[in-house]
């Protein structure tokens, strides 16, 4: 807990949080629990005895202690107080989700780094995957077109793409991947909501599953960086305020006669 109050608070300085009366409560608390090296169960001091420790007015404190609580950090538990959550990995992952810059520029960004690793991954897996392994990466990829809607359909396409990971046999791919989930899953939420095709998506994916079981490292290359570029032209410019509705599972069907997605 030490560690991930820590790596919290200075997610929140390099995320570019404002200066404000909140935010600076916010990473003084988080400065406090490190410092104390409280653990899960801890009680914090009550509201006036953070007042007092920081000079902060009660309205101050209330809100810093609702948005360290919104990332499940703490819990409130009657007549005792705020107590240190078990759930801190999550909280780490939501506040990096919630505080990067969802924007066609970070759409870039994410995409460029998913090329690097998922083209890169290529080679591990053609060389050490299994015919049982490659079987079961089709079954996650035959799951995309039964989508009910386009959060569902984000959903398994991002599963699609950890099941890669986790046949790249590393472990710290596995969990960055994890970590990101919140981010990229907004994106393709996003994308599928203005172009719902999953057939599209589908078939782009079991061209890359072929290539693997091909062992063909170039066409593997090709064809997973043609299909990470190819959502860029189906994403708005204004990421931030687009908006992905829940559609009707007919407007989910494949089409034949577009490109793959």
């Amino acid at each position: 807990m030490e560690q991930a109050e820590h790596d919290l608070a200075g997610a929140t300085e390099d995320a570019g949080v404002s200066s404000s009366a909140v935010d600076q409560t916010v990473r003084q608390i988080l400065d406090l629990i490190r410092n104390r090296a409280m653990s899960v169960g801890d009680v914090l001091p009550t509201e006036r005895e953070l007042g007092e420790l920081f000079g902060a007015s009660r309205n101050t404190i209330r809100e810093a202690l609702r948005t360290i609580r919104t990332y499940g950090l703490i819990d409130p538990k009657p007549r005792v107080g705020a107590v240190l959550a078990d759930r801190q990995n999550v909280a780490i992952q939501n506040f990096f989700a919630a505080q990067m810059d969802i924007s066609k520029t970070s759409f870039n960004d994410i995409q460029g780094f998913r090329r690097i690793i998922e083209v890169s991954v290529g080679d591990h897996i053609i060389l050490n995957a299994s015919a049982a392994e490659l079987d079961a990466l089709d079954a996650a990829n035959d799951l995309i077109e039964t989508a009910r809607d386009v959060q569902e359909a984000a959903q398994r396409d991002f599963d699609f793409h950890l099941a890669l990971m986790k046949l790249a046999g590393n472990r710290m791919l596995v969990q960055t991947y994890q970590f990101l989930s919140p981010v990229i899953q907004h994106i393709m939420t996003v994308g599928k909501s203005i172009r719902p095709v999953l057939g599209e998506t589908r078939r782009a994916h079991g061209e890359i599953i072929a290539a693997l079981r091909a062992r063909d490292r170039i066409a593997y290359s090709y064809l997973m960086s043609r299909h990470l570029d190819f959502g860029l032209r189906f994403v708005p410019d204004d990421l931030e305020n687009a908006r992905a509705p829940t559609m009707p599972s007919q407007e989910m069907t494949p089409s034949k006669d577009l490109p793959h997605a």
